[in-house]
């Protein structure tokens, strides 16, 4: 059985943000990634996710959805680096773009929006299963807004939210010091039946 937590130096980053090892442990923890599970991953970034999610669900799927190119890029490295290839499929695209010809799914990731976070989350629910999750690691407080926003208006959808803040030990001298790391709200919204 495989487990998250990939260490953070396996993934292959250049300048593009990836989300870190212990905030992917929460997310994969509140996504419930069955072995048999179709998942979303927009604004997919370096692909640390992706790939989580896609050793998570071995007999499953993962369409990770990115626009810049040299996240792409390193998307695709990181995917055969872990040998991932026939595992993860790459949409290069500006979401909601590009996710009207995927696949009905169980989990959706969200790690960017591009300002179109009611779009996305329209898209998002024509082909969410019933007990499907959607896993939002946010950093501005307008990301959240937006998704509570949403899921007020949605009776069939419940929703929780945490923020989590990570400290890392580094050296300075002799000395041991914590180094803050930026807080992340990790929203999991989970779709019932149509009320």
């Amino acid at each position: 059985m495989n487990l998250p937590g990939i260490s953070d130096d396996l993934f292959i980053r250049d300048k593009v943000p990836m989300t870190k090892e212990e905030i992917r442990v929460l997310t994969m923890c509140k996504a419930k990634i069955r072995p048999d599970s179709i998942i979303w991953d927009i604004g997919a970034g370096t692909g640390s996710l992706s790939i989580e999610a896609a050793m998570l669900a071995p007999q499953g799927r993962v369409y990770a959805v990115e626009k810049k190119d040299l996240a792409v890029e390193l998307l695709q490295k990181n995917i055969a680096k872990f040998a991932l290839q026939d595992k993860i499929e790459v949409i290069q695209a500006n979401a909601p773009q590009g996710l009207e010809n995927l696949p009905d799914c169980d989990v959706v990731f969200i790690g960017g929006s591009g300002s179109n976070m009611f779009a996305i989350l329209d898209e998002i629910d024509t082909k969410l299963q019933t007990g499907g999750r959607i896993v939002v690691n946010a950093v501005t407080v307008q990301t959240i807004a937006q998704i509570t926003e949403y899921m007020t208006q949605k009776e069939n959808y419940t929703y929780e939210a945490v923020q989590v803040q990570v400290n890392r030990l580094r050296k300075v001298g002799a000395y041991d010091m914590f180094n803050a790391q930026n807080p992340v709200y990790i929203v999991t919204c989970v779709k019932g039946d149509k009320k």
